[in-house]
């Protein structure tokens, strides 16, 4: 298995719910760090949404590894940030036997 190619800065985030002062609550998102990442789209389809086209790519991610319970530990339902790019992570795990490194199941959305 070769090196990742760790070229991309993403910032991974996780969903947050503050008061909305009404007595519910407004979901958000909060920055919990910068990882370097490699980016590799696996494949893509179409859907419609409302009647307007969503295009749909499912991406692996791979990021150096952080030990269980570390906030730099990526998790399901967080999501990386590149820009205005959005990749929600539906899971993660070990990319080597040594644990350097793990890989994040993710699906980038955008209005076509």
């Amino acid at each position: 298995m070769s090196m990742p190619q760790l070229n991309r800065r993403l910032v991974l985030e996780a969903p947050f719910r503050a008061p909305d002062g009404a007595g519910g609550y407004v979901e958000t998102w909060q920055a919990l760090g910068e990882h370097w990442a490699e980016v590799r789209a696996r494949s893509g389809r179409e859907r419609a949404e409302a009647g307007v086209p969503v295009s749909m790519v499912t991406c692996n991610i791979v990021v150096r590894a952080a030990p269980f319970g570390s906030a730099a530990r990526p998790m399901p339902e967080q999501r990386f940030r590149e820009g205005e790019r959005l990749f929600l992570i539906q899971a993660v795990t070990e990319r080597d036997a040594e644990g350097r490194f793990l890989t994040c199941f993710a699906q980038e959305e955008s209005a076509t």
